[in-house]
């Protein structure tokens, strides 16, 4: 089941195991541990034991969402584009009475595998509680939503909702993202000047609701 959830390439990197494996492509992110699970000692799921916490768009045409053809340079034939080995649901080069095709769909067409989309640019955003002075710099997706980083804030702080979330003074609309907020992407520009983006880094503020109203 597809959702709205954006990951980072750090978040997508740690479902890395055979257990727990997660790969990214064509903008997406896939959770391959049912079809691992499923396939369980199958020598075609070498390649994608190989690649796992990686991005894999290279392995796809970007317009048909399918795995890239490209001309064998022996054979002058069409062939999949295999970087590390022909994988599962890719047919055999030449027929073979073992192989059969009635998995239905191939598993990079599934939904089912879809937890989310990969981030296109992520950002780090310094967090100071005014309360206990504490502070955290923690990465976010640009396109997420002030709620979505609310959520990310909770590991250092169940009650991050309790806060009224300020940055330069005003007061941050939670249902938009921080370019909409107005705390634009400054990455490009200390790049430039070659200057170090942690010393500069922004910061939102948290004040403390007496009320423990959630905003």
């Amino acid at each position: 089941m597809l959702h709205s959830r954006y990951y980072t390439t750090n978040e997508v990197a740690v479902h890395n195991t055979i257990d727990d494996l997660w790969v990214s492509y064509l903008g997406k992110v896939y959770d391959l541990s049912p079809l691992i699970e499923q396939l369980k000692g199958d020598v075609l799921l070498k390649p994608i034991l190989e690649a796992a916490g990686q991005d894999i768009s290279h392995w796809f045409d970007e317009k048909s969402k399918d795995v890239r053809i490209e001309i064998d340079q022996f054979t002058n034939c069409q062939k999949y584009h295999t970087p590390r080995g022909r994988f599962v649901h890719i047919p055999p080069p030449l027929p073979q009475s073992d192989w059969f095709n009635d998995f239905g769909k191939p598993w990079w067409k599934d939904p089912q595998y879809e937890v989310g989309f990969l981030s296109v640019k992520t950002r780090h955003i310094r967090i100071i509680n005014t309360l206990t002075s504490q502070e955290q710099v923690i990465e976010v997706c640009s396109e997420e939503t002030m709620n979505d980083i609310l959520d990310r804030y909770l590991t250092y702080n169940a009650h991050a909702a309790s806060y009224t979330w300020k940055y330069n003074g005003e007061k941050l609309k939670m249902d938009r993202t921080l370019e909409e907020n107005g705390i634009e992407d400054e990455d490009e520009m200390f790049y430039d000047l070659q200057l170090e983006p942690d010393d500069f880094r922004q910061s939102i503020l948290l004040y403390f609701n007496d009320d423990l109203t959630e905003l």
